[in-house]
């Protein structure tokens, strides 16, 4: 009998899925075409003239009619610190700057249901840092938008914008370091700046290997090269007003630093010995490390900072050889491990390097601003008379 009798219907009346939640319809949106080329610094922050940034803001009315009370976009920059004195404290660990600010409307205004441009424009100087992400802090740029109406409901609209610098090539870097109690002497030739992507290459010259005696020398050979490529990060992390009693006052901070290595190698092969003139000769091609994900440098008055170090290491051993036969080195046991470091500047590639304001077309002082005006004056009566003989 239990196969006549009704089912129970609870279970298709009644699902566990909850009711998707309908969002209310906003009366317009937000778009942004931007019309510039990529923001670039072009050389050092004391020398750049700055990137120019354009556009146009898109506001798309969907309801019939709207009123806007207040229409304006903000340019931050927003420095987070992964080591913020407190803790858990989100005004110690992000800080807000506003760079510059558009103010679209100056009084309310009605618009209509369809889309309505806003172009806009804005020099950015060229001292501001570029935008980082390091291990110790963050630097980011963003254009945010809000359009607020008249019963208060806002249409927002956020961007981030990747601000770059590169720094022009110049001339090759000559360095000598000095290895005391020998007499041996490096002399390096570097590049004047480096790129995340690509090799570059690296001369090198150790010179005061062999020291003559009266019927025999001592002699340095290079047995073993290594270099590698350190990045430090220091970032000064300033304390709310909350916290301030835990730096020591206002306007001071805790630093930071952290340094890592973004590339090594070992050379194993690439010099010449020459016990002759007391020289080895070497070159190789250094590179950083992609996967390691380098930072180009920086240097910001907020205490935020990137720089880059270039450390050679090479082992030599001395030898012992007469001179009637030189070829029959012993070695004496004597070793030694010179370490020397080098300053590099890892930057953006320049590309064609032209910046905003070498794009402007050439002035010219012979040519007048206007048109050139006629100084004969014609006799009108005449020139009707020429006109009806050619029966025109």
């Amino acid at each position: 009998m239990d196969a006549f009798k009704r089912h129970s219907l609870g279970g298709r009346l009644h699902s566990d899925k909850k009711s998707p939640k309908v969002e209310p319809q906003r009366p317009g949106t937000l778009d942004m075409v931007v019309e510039s080329p990529p923001l670039v610094f072009y050389n050092t922050p004391a020398q750049s003239s700055g990137a120019l940034f354009s556009g146009q803001l898109k506001l798309n009315i969907t309801e019939p009619q709207t009123t806007l009370d207040k229409f304006e976009m903000r340019l931050l920059a927003t420095v987070t610190t992964k080591k913020p004195v407190a803790q858990h404290c989100t005004d110690c660990s992000t800080q807000t700057t506003e760079i510059h600010k558009w103010e679209f409307l100056k009084e309310v205004v009605s618009l209509k249901h369809g889309m309505h441009q806003y172009p806009f424009s804005h020099l950015l100087p060229g001292h501001l840092p570029a935008t980082t992400h390091g291990t110790l802090a963050t630097l980011d740029y963003s254009l945010c938008a809000v359009a607020t109406t008249s019963t208060g409901e806002k249409i927002t609209y956020k961007r981030q914008l990747d601000v770059k610098r590169a720094i022009f090539p110049g001339n090759e870097k000559h360095s000598i370091r000095i290895f005391p109690p020998t007499n041996l002497t490096a002399s390096v030739t570097l590049p004047p700046v480096i790129h995340p992507i690509g090799d570059f290459p690296i001369e090198m010259r150790l010179s005061g290997l062999v020291t003559n005696k009266e019927d025999s020398q001592t002699r340095w050979r290079l047995r073993k090269l290594n270099w590698r490529i350190e990045e430090t990060h220091k970032f000064v992390s300033p304390a709310c007003p909350k916290h301030v009693g835990k730096v020591g006052g206002e306007g001071k901070g805790v630093l930071h630093e952290d340094v890592h290595v973004i590339a090594n190698e070992e050379v194993k092969t690439g010099w010449k010995t020459d016990f002759a003139q007391g020289n080895i000769d070497a070159e190789f091609r250094a590179a950083c490390n992609m996967a390691l994900k380098p930072v180009c440098d920086m240097e910001s008055p907020n205490g935020m900072e990137v720089k880059h170090n270039l450390i050679i290491e090479m082992v030599v051993a001395e030898e012992w050889a007469p001179l009637k036969k030189p070829n029959q080195a012993t070695p004496t046991g004597a070793a030694r491990v010179l370490r020397t470091q080098f300053h590099l500047v890892l930057t953006e590639r320049a590309g064609m390097g032209i910046s905003w304001d070498e794009e402007q077309p050439p002035m010219y002082e012979d040519v007048p601003a206007s048109p050139p005006t006629y100084v004969e004056d014609f006799d009108i009566a005449r020139l009707e008379a020429e006109t009806s003989s050619l029966h025109i």
